[in-house]
C-alpha cells in the first residue's frame, strides 16, 4: 500500500524522507479537513472558508476575488488557463424571524430534508462574529398524538431554542440579528474504521480541501499552463458564483471538485454503486445541471487508470455543481467533476474515507499536468 501512495504523490520508492513526505501529505489533509469542516460558512457568508483559503495560498500565487466574493490564487505559468475550483459555501439557514417569547424562527439556504434536523444543534454566527448554540427544538412524544408522530415536520413549523426568554434577549443580550446565518454545530471526528471520518460539510469541504492541497503540490512548477484556484460562493442555492468567478478566471478548462453523495449504503443497489466509500476518486460525466466534455472526461480517466489512481465513474440522474455555470460561460469552457464520495451530506454528519480525497488530489495534480496547449485546444477542436 505504502508503494502505490508513493507513487500517486511523484515520490519515489525509498527509505527516509520520502517516506515522510506521504506521512505529511496525509498528516497536511486531515488537518486542512478539520479546520474546513469545523469553520461556519452558509451561502452568501462564506467568510471563515475564504480565510483559509488565503491563509493557506497567499504564498503560492497572485490573490484576487470577485465582487461576489469568490476568491482566486493564480499560480505563475504559461499556456493554457486552468481553473481548479472548489465551492466555500455549506448548506444552512438564516434567522426569518424572532418570537416575543425569544424563539427563532429559520430559513433554509441549500437542500435540506426535514427529517435530519429535530434536536440537532446549530451555531448561529452573529455580526460580531461569535457565535450562539442553539438547538432545533422538538416536542417529547408524550406529548404528540399517534397520527402526529408518523408525520414529517416542514421547516416553516420549527423553530430554534437558544435559551432566551424575550425577543430583546435575543437581540440585545445576544447580539442575533434577522438575515444572521446559521450552520450546523458537528465536529470534524475520527471513527474507529481507520482512515474514515465524520463532520459536517464534506459537501464541499473536500472539494476546497482538494483545490488548496493540489495547489500547493502544483504550485512548485513543472506545469505547461497557468493555475487559477478558486473558491465558490453561493453554490448551494443555484451554482451562483461560478458564474461570476468565470468571468473573473477567464478559465479555458476547469476542473470542479466536489463531495458528492455516495450510494453504498442500505438502501440502493449495491450493483448500481457508483460513489463507494473506498471505491477511489468519483469522475462525473453527466448530471441535470452539465454534460462534462467527454475528451476531458476521458483524458481524466485514461490519465486515473495509467497513474494507477483508484477511480469510479458515474452518471447522475439528480444533483449538479459548480459544472452547471462554468461550461456556459463565454464560448464554453470544457469541464470535468471530481468528486469524494461522501455519505449523508446535507446533514449534520457526514462520512467520508481519507483515501477517496487523497486520490482526488493526486488526480487533480496529474490531470493538470496533462493539460497543455495542444491537449487543451483539442478539447473543443470540432471542425
Amino acid at each position: 500500500m505504502l508503494g502505490g501512495w508513493l507513487r500517486l504523490f511523484g515520490i519515489g520508492i525509498a527509505p527516509g524522507p520520502r517516506v515522510d513526505s506521504v506521512t505529511g501529505v496525509k498528516a497536511k489533509a486531515i488537518s486542512l479537513l478539520q479546520e474546513l469542516t469545523e469553520a461556519h460558512s452558509v451561502p452568501g457568508h462564506e467568510d471563515e472558508v475564504r480565510a483559509i483559503f488565503v491563509n493557506e495560498l497567499e504564498d503560492c500565487g497572485e490573490l484576487s476575488a470577485d465582487r461576489s466574493g469568490s476568491v482566486f490564487c493564480e499560480l505563475a505559468g504559461e499556456g493554457p488557463r486552468v481553473l481548479v475550483a472548489g465551492h466555500m459555501d455549506e448548506v444552512g439557514f438564516l434567522v426569518q424571524n424572532i418570537t416575543p417569547d425569544g424563539f427563532i424562527q429559520f430559513l433554509p439556504v441549500g437542500g435540506w430534508w426535514e427529517h435530519s434536523l429535530l434536536s440537532q444543534r446549530v451555531d448561529i454566527r452573529t455580526k460580531s462574529g461569535e457565535k450562539v448554540t442553539g438547538v432545533v427544538a422538538s416536542k417529547p412524544p408524550h406529548f404528540l398524538p399517534e397520527a402526529q408522530r408518523r408525520q414529517v415536520m416542514t421547516i416553516d413549523q420549527m423553530y430554534l431554542d437558544v435559551g432566551a426568554t424575550s425577543r430583546h434577549e435575543v437581540e440585545q443580550d445576544f447580539g442575533i440579528s434577522l438575515g444572521d446565518p446559521i450552520a450546523p454545530a458537528s465536529l470534524f471526528t475520527p471513527m474507529l474504521r481507520e482512515d474514515y471520518y465524520m463532520a459536517k460539510a464534506f459537501d464541499n469541504r473536500v472539494g476546497m480541501a482538494g483545490t488548496i492541497q493540489a495547489g500547493m503540490q502544483l504550485a512548485a512548477g513543472g506545469r505547461p499552463n497557468r493555475i487559477i484556484l478558486a473558491g465558490t460562493v453561493q453554490e448551494e442555492v443555484g451554482l451562483r458564483g461560478a458564474k461570476t468567478a468565470a468571468v473573473h478566471a477567464r478559465p479555458d478548462v476547469a476542473i470542479v471538485l466536489e463531495g458528492p453523495p455516495a450510494d453504498d449504503t442500505p438502501g440502493f443497489s449495491r450493483a448500481e454503486c457508483q460513489g463507494r466509500l473506498g471505491g477511489g476518486v468519483q469522475i462525473r460525466l453527466f448530471d441535470p445541471s452539465a454534460i462534462m466534455n467527454p475528451r476531458l472526461a476521458e483524458l481524466a480517466i485514461r490519465t486515473a487508470r495509467e497513474e494507477g489512481i483508484p477511480h469510479q465513474v458515474t452518471v447522475r440522474r439528480s444533483g449538479g455543481t459548480d459544472a452547471g455555470s462554468f461550461h456556459l460561460s463565454g464560448e464554453g469552457v470544457p469541464s470535468v467533476v471530481l468528486g469524494v464520495p461522501a455519505r449523508y451530506i446535507h446533514s449534520h454528519n457526514s462520512i467520508i474515507d481519507l483515501n477517496d480525497y487523497l486520490h482526488l488530489v493526486a488526480l487533480t495534480s496529474a490531470l493538470v499536468r496533462r493539460l497543455d496547449e495542444s491537449t487543451v485546444k483539442g478539447l473543443t477542436r470540432y471542425l
